[in-house]
């Protein structure tokens, strides 16, 4: 909708509503977009820290059947579904150009949380360190100061969500204008769900993979087939991302056709 400037000099007319002077559009436009853009940079900062410091076993038996059927998620997919719905959002509402700017905004986030990281390691510890190998000690348990486990699970998380991150999320900005040129702004719904679950399919497999042959961070049993575990975990991450993309369809409909009323933009339908 707003393609090239995010303050377009026309306003679109709403019966009931009244006209906003430039400087009231401005602010309204911005700080919506800056609603949208901090909710889906916090919840990315949050997701990288918490990644896969724990795996979620919600497996389930299917009635009359009697077959179990595994579903094991880490506890940074449960807000991640976020992350598509503000994009979509800013997609309908801004452009695809502000949409891109905000994944590249993302990517710089995850470096920056690597570089603290990895800075906050570097740094004269304040606790003891093993004069032979220069790391620090460990408990009784043979565990890292609790800084370091997460710093490592940490790394392995951001490093697959990087490669995921960029493709999924490109991915779903470029398939949500794809569906919006070729419906001619028709179908809203087919735009939010088509490119939130094909994106989600491409960041399940590329997250699993990456965590797994690069950071070895995934809880795989060496007695078990290695492929059917890799797959019952992007099967059970993208079933999740599934569900909740279908979920979010309402309140995607909702708020484009409210929000382009607050900011006075034609309606989703007619823009």
């Amino acid at each position: 909708m707003i393609e090239q400037t995010p303050l377009p000099s026309r306003q679109h007319r709403y019966e009931g509503l009244p006209a906003l002077d430039e400087a009231t559009l401005h602010r309204r436009r911005e700080g919506v977009f800056l609603v949208f853009s901090g909710l889906f940079l916090g919840t990315l900062a949050m997701l990288n820290i918490l990644g896969i410091t724990r795996f979620l076993d919600l497996s389930f038996t299917l009635p009359g059947v009697g077959r179990e059927v595994p579903f094991i998620v880490a506890v940074g997919v449960l807000p991640y579904p976020i992350t598509f719905l503000c994009t979509d959002f800013i997609s309908e509402l801004y452009g695809r150009r502000r949409a891109a700017g905000v994944v590249w905004m993302g990517l710089v986030l995850n470096l920056f949380v690597m570089g603290v990281l990895w800075l906050g390691a570097s740094l004269p510890p304040s606790i003891p360190q093993d004069p032979a190998t220069g790391e620090p000690v460990r408990d009784a348990a043979g565990r890292l100061p609790v800084f370091f486990e997460v710093k490592t699970l940490a790394f392995g998380a951001v490093a697959a969500s990087m490669v995921a991150y960029l493709a999924a999320q490109f991915c779903d900005v470029y398939v949500f204008h794809f569906w919006k040129r070729l419906t001619r702004n028709r179908h809203l719904w087919l735009r939010n769900n088509g490119s939130t679950m094909v994106s989600q399919m491409v960041d399940s497999v590329a997250v699993i993979l990456v965590t797994h042959f690069y950071a070895r961070a995934l809880p795989i049993e060496p007695d078990r087939a290695l492929w059917a575990q890799l797959g019952a975990f992007i099967a059970s991450g993208y079933a999740f991302k599934f569900v909740a993309a279908s979920l979010d369809t309402i309140p995607f409909y909702a708020g484009s056709y409210a929000l382009a009323r607050y900011l006075r933009l034609p309606p989703p339908h007619a823009s």
